[in-house]
Parts: C-alpha cells; sequence; structure tokens
C-alpha cells in the first residue's frame, strides 16, 4: 500500500504541475481547451487517490494527526507531494553500527 501511495503522490504532483503549467495556459493564450478537458479529470481522480491513500497509509506510517492533516494539505500545493513522498512515505534506511574499535585492517 505504501508503494502504490508513493506511485500516487508523484503522479499527483505532476499531472498538477502538467495542469498549470501546460494545459491551463495553452487553454488562455492559444485557445485549445483539449488539455485542460484531458488533464482535469485525470488530476481529479490522482487528488482523489492521493487523499483516500493519505489516510490508508497513515497508520502504517505512523504518522500522527498533525502529520496527516499537513499530507493533506499538501495535495493542494503543486509540488508538496513530492516532499511528502521523498521524505515522509519512504521507509527509513537502515543504520549502520560502527565497528569495534582495535577491529579491521
Amino acid at each position: 500500500m505504501i508503494r502504490v501511495f508513493r506511485f500516487v503522490s508523484v503522479a499527483e504532483a505532476i499531472s498538477f504541475l502538467l495542469l498549470l503549467l501546460v494545459a491551463m495556459p495553452l487553454k488562455h493564450a492559444a485557445d485549445m481547451p483539449a488539455g485542460v478537458q484531458l488533464m482535469g479529470p485525470v488530476h481529479g481522480v490522482l487528488f482523489m487517490a492521493y487523499v483516500g491513500l493519505v489516510f490508508l497509509v497513515r497508520t502504517p506510517l505512523r504518522w500522527d494527526a498533525g502529520r496527516t492533516v499537513l499530507a493533506l494539505g499538501a495535495a493542494v500545493l503543486p509540488v508538496a507531494p513530492f516532499f511528502v513522498e521523498r521524505y515522509w512515505a519512504r521507509p527509513a534506511a537502515p543504520v549502520a553500527e560502527p565497528e569495534p574499535a582495535g577491529r579491521g585492517v
């Protein structure tokens, strides 16, 4: 489930950026509404999936209420889901134990 959330988080952020930076300018500057007609629903589905998955992964990721609210708020900011995926949804890297003194070379 966490892997799916990570994928959806990145896809939602990319779709939002495409909608804001490509589709909307083309609609208003070049009178080409097809981009918004395509990206709007795609982004909408990804947005709803992201919000639903936040509630499903908050327990396995051990998020408190504050972090959950911040992750939900991230859905309305264009690049914030990238940060949620990068810093909150990835498993922690294992910490290497230091070598005991006197061993080695």
